[in-house]
């Protein structure tokens, strides 16, 4: 498990690597970018870059990491996958339940299968399920989590690529937006994230505010319109405060 620069989490966890691009948010991914530089490096982990790729290995770690943290689960891949066999996910999931004193963060694109798997998997209060919402084109992904028996439900809106107007967050406890970044990045207007701000406020979501969208977002700092929002949702598990 490694550390991670990611505003949400404190560590990443990649039982899976690689992934095939699904949507438009995926253009510009930053993992299979990534996962070339690794292949370079050496690492074991990404000799076949991006395909996708079971790691057995490293199911253990987070039962040898005794520091309570937020987990994010496939940083560089995405759990439901077609190609991840629905064993190895259950196996998987068997680790996060025993490992229950950290908070695991599973984010996906698929939400269909996310949907059609979550009603024969075990969901301990400190496993999350989160969908990624890029556009108004895969709103019908927020549908598919609310089926989803999970102690929290979120949405990351990130790379934020158009207004999301239509958003239902009913059902949902926490929404991460954010804009793109690299070169080449599409730009994210702040209105768009100001808008799921407000939404979130009606319906008693929590809201963070990950970054602007730029080559190198950290330079434009982290205020929305005069303001850091770095909302958790509240549970009565482990820790959910950043």
């Amino acid at each position: 498990m490694a550390k991670t620069t990611i505003t949400w989490a404190d560590a990443s966890w990649n039982v899976t690597t690689g992934c095939t691009k699904i949507s438009a948010g995926c253009l510009h991914c930053y993992a299979a970018k990534l996962a070339k530089r690794l292949k370079t490096m050496g690492q074991v982990k990404y000799e076949d870059e991006f395909e996708v790729r079971c790691h057995p290995s490293v199911l253990n770690e987070p039962l040898e990491l005794k520091k309570p943290s937020r987990i994010f689960v496939d940083s560089m891949s995405d759990l439901f996958h077609a190609g991840i066999p629905e064993e190895y996910i259950r196996r998987v999931f068997d680790v996060m339940e025993r490992a229950n004193w950290h908070q695991f963060l599973l984010l996906t694109k698929r939400s269909e299968r996310l949907r059609e798997l979550a009603p024969t998997l075990p969901w301990p209060a400190n496993v999350w399920a989160g969908v990624t919402i890029e556009s108004a084109a895969y709103l019908h992904r927020a549908d598919d989590l609310r089926t989803v028996p999970a102690a929290v439900r979120f949405i990351s809106a990130e790379p934020l690529l158009g207004p999301l107007t239509g958003l239902n967050l009913e059902g949902v406890h926490w929404v991460i937006t954010g804009g793109e970044s690299g070169s080449g990045f599409r730009k994210m207007e702040p209105a768009w994230a100001e808008e799921i701000r407000l939404k979130c406020e009606a319906a008693g979501a929590a809201f963070l505010f990950k970054q602007f969208s730029a080559v190198r977002p950290k330079s434009l700092g982290r205020k929305l319109f005069g303001k850091v929002y770095d909302g958790y949702p509240v549970t009565s598990g482990v820790r959910c405060d950043a």
